[in-house]
């Protein structure tokens, strides 16, 4: 784990190699001032060497100064290296979350995710700075102090010895089992991350429907459990502490009982066991910051496991060029012969016709092993508007989201042009796809800002036509700033229609060969939606259009109608045809004209 995550450090090593010398020689000047002390108290205070105790006095103020510089340069380049580290750390994470597909993220959960870029971070990043500041000087101090006092005497260092030897093993066995319980915060940290981005995402349903108690408690359960794992966690540490006490004082006692004996006999000077106690509260001291550092490498450890889990993460959905690589690279370690690839060039979508050809997909979650979708066949030709209806949990949305590789299909093939989606490059393949999905989303800045996400190079009129097209023009123009509007997170400012409305407008923009509306004019009244209709005819003529929705007054206009039921394909046709041949889509239909029968 140590040697996958060195590499982050990068750019920012040189502050690292720096750090050990400016700790070494402050660790110098601090430990050479208790042999300066021992010579004032055994030659200078004995004899009344006035001039001799003012020039040690010097030289003891002077490696004050060194240390004090030396603690400096100590403090700012191990915040540079891990400051450094962290930002690489965080960028390297980012990244790899951006390249991951839906099932990934299905995998780690977003909260998870949102727990591991920041806490689990700043755990890493926290412990490499401490480790740069003490756990380079402490051991250095402990060493040298040791090998100081053993100068000093060598019996009374048999005793540090045996100290320090029991406070090593008793530190091991506690943090070998703080890892684990550092591990089990960590996860509770999710489990309360995601308690709380639930409630903040949905905080207008959970007031509309009077469930604020139930969230204060489904939150007070993750944040007991967290409190409960942290609590145990910390009971493991603090026992870091007493034993440490307990061994160095008992060690204390022992070094001043034999000492003194000692100065009484004039086998040791009074000056030297000054100094041989000054090694030893060194010594504690060093041992101290080891135990610190250690517990909170355990906690960094847990972190490390986490941050890596997601850097070595395999995504399922890749160029081909890419998987191909891999291939290459797993029958290299597996020792196996491996067949050298030859230059690789990725089609252009041309048309836009689609073909599902024995298409099955599962989603491989906990618990579920059924086919969403299974024996899915057929073909839209460019140009055509292809509906999509069927009841809840039929997988519309499963099948639409496999056109552009949002999740890849268990079996079978998805053809855009004849072609496997599997052979086109990611990029490009999504720039001729234009998608609205189900949960419509903006993001903070202008409504030009978030419309140029569907063409980031469109020009002004560009933009403004598309906002037409998708009937958001008037309403955007209503703001007093007009497209310059600033969208609050997620577009907190805007009704769930003009949301709608702006996400097909974007979407309009790409002028894609493909476009997928999976029920996004839901909230958009009868006629305006029919306006939106009429701009795909005229504007999107050649794009092949996926329209799933929940009225069948809006897709009945459509080339081609595919009715879904228990992720099958039950019907296929036009309007008139399915309204003669196909029962599931006449009892979708008599049962909204009942609805509207009721109303009236």
């Amino acid at each position: 784990m140590i040697k996958k995550l060195s590499i982050y450090i990068q750019r920012y090593e040189k502050y690292a190699i720096v750090v050990p010398i400016f700790v070494f020689c402050e660790s110098l000047c601090e430990l050479y001032m208790p042999l300066l002390m021992a010579k004032i108290v055994d030659i200078g205070i004995p004899n009344g060497d006035i001039p001799y105790i003012f020039q040690i006095g010097l030289y003891m103020a002077l490696l004050a100064c060194i240390a004090m510089v030396c603690g400096f340069f100590i403090m700012k380049f191990s915040s540079l290296s891990s400051q450094g580290f962290g930002a690489n750390l965080r960028d390297a994470m980012f990244k790899k979350v951006q390249s991951f597909s839906f099932k990934n993220i299905d995998y780690f959960s977003t909260a998870s995710l949102v727990t591991r870029l920041t806490n689990d971070v700043n755990n890493m990043q926290l412990t490499v700075m401490m480790m740069l500041r003490i756990m380079l000087r402490a051991p250095m101090m402990l060493i040298i102090s040791f090998f100081l006092a053993y100068s000093i005497n060598a019996r009374l260092s048999i005793i540090l010895a045996v100290a320090i030897v029991v406070l090593a093993s008793s530190i091991w066995l506690i943090v070998n089992t703080a890892v684990k319980l550092y591990t089990l915060v960590q996860q509770k940290i999710d489990a309360i991350n995601s308690a709380i981005q639930e409630n903040l995402i949905g905080i207008r349903i959970v007031k509309s429907f009077v469930r604020s108690d139930f969230e204060k408690a489904k939150f007070g359960k993750a944040n007991d459990a967290l409190t409960e794992a942290a609590i145990k966690a910390a009971n493991i540490g603090i026992l870091v502490m007493p034993i440490m006490i307990l061994v160095m004082n008992v060690a204390t006692l022992a070094i001043i009982w034999n000492g003194g004996l000692m100065v009484y006999t004039n086998e040791l000077g009074a000056g030297e066991l000054i100094s041989f106690l000054s090694y030893v509260f060194q010594i504690l001291l060093s041992v101290m910051m080891i135990s610190m550092i250690i517990l909170m490498s355990a906690r960094a450890q847990a972190s490390g496991e986490r941050v890596v889990e997601v850097l070595d993460a395999r995504v399922d959905i890749v160029n081909k060029i890419e998987a191909q690589q891999e291939m290459l690279i797993e029958k290299e370690r597996l020792q196996l012969p491996a067949q050298s690839m030859g230059k690789m060039t990725f089609p252009n979508v041309q048309k836009g016709k689609v073909e599902f050809r024995n298409v099955y997909f599962k989603y491989n979650l906990a618990g579920s092993g059924e086919d969403v979708i299974s024996n899915i066949n057929f073909v839209a030709q460019p140009g055509e508007v292809i509906a999509i209806v069927g009841g809840t949990g039929t997988g519309k949305s499963t099948m639409v989201n496999l056109i552009p590789r949002l999740y890849d299909v268990t079996d079978g093939m998805v053809l855009i042009d004849d072609i496997d989606v599997r052979d086109y490059e990611l990029e490009t393949l999504r720039q001729d796809i234009g998608v609205v999905l189900q949960k419509n989303t903006l993001f903070s800045g202008t409504i030009y800002e978030n419309l140029l996400w569907g063409n980031e190079h469109a020009t002004r009129e560009e933009v403004e036509t598309a906002a037409k097209d998708a009937q958001a023009h008037e309403f955007v123009m209503s703001f007093p700033d007009g497209y310059d509007t600033q969208l609050g997170q997620g577009g907190v400012n805007v009704s769930g229609g003009q949301k709608q409305r702006l996400c097909i407008a974007r979407a309009m923009l790409k002028k894609p060969k493909i476009l997928i509306l999976d029920d996004s004019t839901s909230a958009v009244d009868s006629t305006t939606e029919a306006k939106i209709r009429e701009s795909f005819y005229h504007r999107l003529a050649d794009a092949t259009v996926f329209i799933i929705a929940q009225r069948i007054s809006s897709v009945r206009d459509a080339d081609k109608i595919l009715v879904l039921d228990d992720g099958k394909i039950v019907g296929f046709g036009t309007h008139k045809e399915l309204m003669k041949t196909n029962a599931v889509y006449q009892e979708i239909n008599s049962s909204q004209q009942e609805g509207v029968a009721v109303n009236e």
